[in-house]
């Protein structure tokens, strides 16, 4: 009988985890496609709030999702920005690619519509390495992906980019 509760516990368990997988598929896919919007970026939390125009390519498959895009801000300024994740469970894990300090470590999980990111930079940034990045999924073709990082002087939490997405 033992056997028996033991056999019947692992084929729950793998139910479960090929449930949470096609739950993780279904919605990295409704995040593929072209995008383009306009945002907000400070490069530090004191700075100045720059506008920016931005365009991304999103490329989804049943266990990864990659962002590569531009934003261009002050007419002149375009920076290459990418964000490559896995999913492995509910866990997402990954590199963010556009930082001025060099690639930077993701890991985190998605609740509801929004995956909920840390961000390890690759150098201080107002005054540690940690932020935060959400990538969220706004209404059947938009997405928001928002960077909130803590002000050392205050110790409040400060949005430092905002950029609002449409499918193209």
């Amino acid at each position: 009988m033992k056997s028996f509760a033991r056999f019947l516990l692992a084929g729950c368990l793998l139910t479960a985890s090929a449930a949470a997988h096609a739950d993780e598929a279904n919605f990295l896919s409704s995040l593929q496609g072209n995008f383009s919007g306009k945002g907000t970026v400070k490069v530090t939390t004191d700075a100045p709030t720059v506008n920016v125009s931005c365009t991304f390519n999103s490329d989804a498959t049943s266990s990864s999702l990659s962002l590569d895009g531009n934003c261009r801000g002050l007419v002149v300024v375009t920076r290459a920005i990418s964000a490559n994740l896995k999913v492995r469970g509910a866990k997402y894990t990954g590199v963010y690619v556009g930082s001025r300090t060099g690639p930077a470590q993701l890991a985190g999980s998605r609740s509801g519509n929004a995956i909920s990111l840390g961000i390890r930079w690759a150098a201080e940034v107002n005054g540690d390495r940690k932020a935060r990045l959400t990538v969220e999924k706004t209404s059947g073709d938009g997405m928001r992906l928002t960077v909130t990082d803590v002000d050392p002087k205050t110790g409040k939490n400060v949005v430092t980019s905002r950029i609002d997405l449409k499918r193209i």
